[in-house]
C-alpha cells in the first residue's frame, strides 16, 4: 500500500513538471548533440541519474562495511576460542593442582609463618 502511494506522489509530480516545462531545449553530452529534447526529459533524466548514482554509491559504502564487519567478526571469533582454550587450561591446572595436594598427603609447613 505505501508502495502504491509512493508512486502516485511520484507520478504526479512527473505529470506537473511534464505539463509546464514542455519547452525544446539542446543538450550537450561531450561531443554528442541531441537537439529539441523537451524540459521534462532532462528534468527527470537528471532525477533519475543522480538518484542511481546515489543508490551506487550506498551499495559500495555498504559492502565495504560488510567487509569491515567481516573481518571483525572473525577476529572476536578467533579471541573468544583463546579464551576458551585458557579456561580450559586453567581448569586442568586446577583439577591438577588438588591431585597433587592430595597425593602428597602432608602440607608444607613454612617455620617463619605465625
Amino acid at each position: 500500500m505505501l508502495f502504491l502511494i509512493l508512486f502516485l506522489i511520484v507520478g504526479s509530480f512527473v505529470v506537473y513538471v511534464s505539463r509546464f516545462n514542455f519547452t525544446p531545449v539542446t543538450v550537450n553530452l561531450g561531443f554528442y548533440t541531441i537537439p529539441d529534447i523537451p524540459l521534462f526529459y532532462v528534468i527527470i533524466g537528471a532525477l533519475l541519474t543522480g538518484l542511481v548514482i546515489s543508490y551506487l554509491v550506498y551499495l559500495v559504502r555498504s559492502i565495504s562495511t560488510s567487509f569491515a564487519f567481516r573481518g571483525k567478526n572473525k577476529e572476536i571469533k578467533k579471541e573468544k576460542d583463546e579464551v576458551l582454550e585458557l579456561t580450559k587450561r586453567v581448569h586442568q591446572l586446577e583439577l591438577e593442582n588438588e591431585k597433587l595436594k592430595h597425593e602428597s598427603g602432608d602440607t608444607p609447613k613454612d617455620t617463619n609463618s605465625l
